[in-house]
């Protein structure tokens, strides 16, 4: 499939989401819950929502890659896929004014809203930059941690996604991923389905080569810290197949 073929698909879907502030149809989401309802369900804390811009939780993702990343004071933090924001405005708090977060989305109905949102509350520690998660628009060696929730399946090359964050990262820096996995390989309609791609699905790997390639971009202790099960059909009447949301810890060997 062309790589081209399925960032544009997945652009047009999330840039549609920006303007309408509709939810994603993701596996993890249910059709008829509030934004915050979805937010809740994925592990997000009511506190914690309630100290962000309400119109950065949009109940997209997977998971709460900033629950276990242990973020501290000072740090920099980048996250890959920022949407409207809602990881990223989690990361500032933790993070404090010496800290700073940059978000990094290809769409850009979405980061001009992360921007408007950050500019309207006031968040001097956060910024919001155009480009894609295969080409970091950020430096070598200068982040402490890299978050992403459920962004990195919408990846046609995910091994050059691991190759960039564990570029950027400092030496001992730690990745923290949120994402849909396969139990076994998806069928091909899915694979194929531009639909499936941007609901999260279609570009899923199998669990163990998810995490292989994470290893093979230079990642160790790469850890698998919690897991739901989700099954989704493929096409009308097709096979029931087993997903799942993972969330992965690993960290840039230290020189």
């Amino acid at each position: 499939m062309e790589q081209d073929k399925v960032k544009d698909s997945v652009r047009r879907t999330y840039a549609e989401i920006a303007r309408s502030q509709v939810q994603s149809c993701c596996p993890s989401s249910c059709c008829g819950n509030t934004a915050e309802s979805e937010a809740l369900r994925m592990g997000y804390q009511s506190d914690d929502l309630k100290n962000i811009p309400e119109e950065a939780v949009l109940g997209l993702g997977c998971g709460n890659p900033t629950a276990i990343a242990n973020l501290e004071e000072g740090q920099v933090v980048v996250d890959l896929g920022s949407g409207a924001g809602i990881d990223a405005f989690l990361a500032a708090n933790k993070v404090g004014p010496q800290g700073r977060v940059i978000g990094v989305d290809m769409t850009k109905e979405m980061v001009d809203r992360a921007r408007e949102l950050a500019r309207a509350n006031g968040y001097e520690n956060v910024e919001f930059r155009l480009g894609e998660i295969e080409n970091l628009p950020v430096e070598n060696d200068s982040v402490d941690v890299i978050i992403s929730n459920c962004v990195v399946n919408l990846s046609p090359d995910k091994d050059r996604v691991f190759r960039e964050a564990c570029r950027v990262l400092r030496p001992k820096g730690k990745l923290v991923v949120s994402d849909i996995v396969s139990e076994a390989p998806l069928p091909e309609s899915l694979r194929q389905d531009m639909d499936a791609w941007a609901e999260c699905i279609g570009g899923a790997l199998e669990r163990g080569d998810y995490l292989a390639r994470i290893e093979r971009a230079g990642f160790g202790e790469v850890n698998v810290t919690s897991e739901r099960e989700f099954y989704v059909e493929a096409g009308c009447g097709g096979e029931i197949c087993k997903i799942m949301s993972v969330t992965v810890e690993a960290h840039k060997p230290g020189q």
